[in-house]
Formats: C-alpha cells, structure tokens, sequence
C-alpha cells in the first residue's frame, strides 16, 4: 500500500481560532488587536467559517478512491492522509502517524498547481523534515501539476460557462483576468518558477477558449514592509475601468477551492470594486471536488518520479 499525504493550507475552525491561526502564519509573533478585528470580520463577512478545511477533507476522500480505481500498477492500493501547513493535523505529525502505521513508500502532493520556493517548497521541507526521523521511508514529491490536462479541461468548462452569463454587450468589451496569491517580489531575483507557471497556465487556457484580450493580475498580499509582487486584481480593475472596459471575468487559476481568499477578496471585495466603477464581474466557480481536479492529481501523483532536488531547493533545507 502507497501513502499519500496531500497538504494543504488549512484553516481556523471557528473565530476562536482565528488568532493562534494567524499567530502560526505570522512565525509566532501575534497579530495586533487591529489586524486580528480585520481578519475576524472578513471571515465574518462570509459567513463565520472558511470552508476550506472541510473541501480539502472531500478533495481527499474523491482522490483515494480515484487512485483506487486506476491505480499505477495492477493491484497497488493506496491510503490519501491530509496534513495542514498552518492548523492541526500539521504536515509533520501527519508523516508520523504514517510512518507509525507502517508505511514505507510515500507520495506527497500540495493541493496548489504552481510551485515556488516559497510555498509548495515549504511543504516539502516539512514533510522532509518529517520524513528524516523515519529511516527507510521512501517518499516521493510532486512539484507542480499546473498544466495537467484535467485540471486545464476544468477550468476550460468554467470560463466558457461564465462567459455565457454575460449580455452581448459587455462581452463586447469584457477582459479576461487570471490571478493567484502573490508572493514577496524578491523571489524573482532568485529565478522562482511561480510567475512563468502562472502564465503557463493562462496561456494554455487562452489558446483552447481562443481568447486574446486577458492579463494576469495578483491577489491576496500579505502585510509587511516589504513590496509584493503586483499588479494587485484591484488595481487591475481601476485600469479596466479607465480603459473603458464594461466587464471582467476573473479566474483565480491559483486557488483550488473556496476559502477566504476567494470568498472575501474576489467575491466581496473585489465585486464591490468593479460595481463601484461601473463594471460587471463574474468570478469562476472554485474547483472544490470537481472530477477534473481529482483527476489531475490523479494521475500527477500516479507518474511522479524519483525527486531531483535543485540547488535553490537544497539551500532552503
């Protein structure tokens, strides 16, 4: 039997803890009383809880019985674990309890298509850290799965669906914007791949749907000193709006499922953004369990080979 453990995000269970989620994504050091009242009133605003934790459980469960029923050899068997980055069941401990249950071949996957050093690589130095505390463990990554047929096919069939919401006229004069979470600037002296990939992945779906006017926008930056990389999906819309655009499509190619990124800041903040300057906005849905996802990972997790390391990897260790 091959372990799988799909790591994800995480997120708070109640407001209660909001503040030592946040603490953990801040490296210990706790939010202000200001920051941790913005943070509580957004998950407020969409409704009190993310969702996000109980889709990742359903991700989970759709992709063990996938890999059940095309497995990469004849008769493999599999078991899907989930360990969190930043709540409880953590990454490591998630490791651990595998290896305590006896398995010695192990697949992990971060349920985030584009890889970066500073995300799906943090992952990884997590499960590895684990991992090296349990001799004989044969444990396998996948890098990045952000031009999996499966997954590009999903996201085909939601903007084409999205599309068709829209009058004649604004899809006259509608621009198609992709975005993801951003990430501190500084990562593009050190070659990341995450920006290329990002725009892999929107040129691969322009071409299929046949689509010439769209640009990449970015989301969700975190709050420090230093610059992120932009342009931000508001700032975006400001020059959309200033250009005479009457619509705009946003697929938030980045994110897999819904959770406060995607709930708040494209379905509150950003629709209020657009309907402040005169345009209409449509988000795609999220891919949440949709067969498409599930498969990508599928059949990413079933031909992943034997890790490469690369020196920016190794240096992070």
């Amino acid at each position: 039997m091959i372990g799988i453990l799909l790591m994800a995000y995480g997120t708070p269970a109640s407001l209660d803890q909001v503040e030592a989620y946040y603490t953990h994504i801040r490296r210990g050091k706790p939010p202000t009383p200001e920051l941790l009242a913005e943070l509580i009133g957004r998950y407020e605003a969409i409704g009190g809880v993310s969702p996000l934790n109980g889709i990742t459980y359903g991700q989970a469960d759709a992709l063990e019985q996938a890999l059940m029923a095309q497995p990469a050899r004849p008769g493999e068997t599999y078991k899907v674990y989930v360990g969190m980055k930043h709540c409880a069941p953590f990454i490591g401990d998630v490791m651990d309890q595998m290896a305590q249950d006896g398995f010695k071949e192990i697949i992990c996957a971060v349920l985030a298509p584009h890889y970066s050093t500073m995300s799906v690589a943090v992952y990884m130095r997590e499960a590895r850290e684990a991992a090296a505390k349990w001799p004989g463990l044969n444990v396998r990554y996948v890098r990045q799965w952000h031009l999996e047929p499966a997954f590009l096919d999903a996201l085909e069939t939601r903007i084409a669906d999205v599309r068709t919401m829209f009058t004649d006229e604004q899809r006259a004069s509608l621009k198609m914007v992709f975005s993801a979470h951003s990430l501190p600037e500084r990562i593009l002296a050190a070659g990341d791949p995450y920006p290329e990939q990002l725009l892999e992945t929107s040129r691969a779906l322009a071409d299929r749907l046949g689509i010439r006017d769209w640009q990449f926008g970015w989301q969700s930056a975190g709050r420090t000193s230093e610059p992120w990389l932009g342009p931000d999906i508001l700032t975006v819309l400001d020059d959309l709006g200033a250009q005479g655009y009457k619509a705009a499509l946003s697929c938030p190619i980045g994110f897999v499922a819904d959770h406060l990124e995607v709930l708040y800041d494209l379905d509150i903040e950003a629709t209020k953004h657009a309907h402040d300057l005169g345009m209409a906005y449509r988000r795609t849905p999220s891919l949440n369990v949709d067969p498409g996802l599930v498969e990508a990972l599928r059949h990413a997790i079933v031909t992943c080979p034997e890790e490469v390391e690369t020196p920016s990897e190794v240096s992070a260790r």
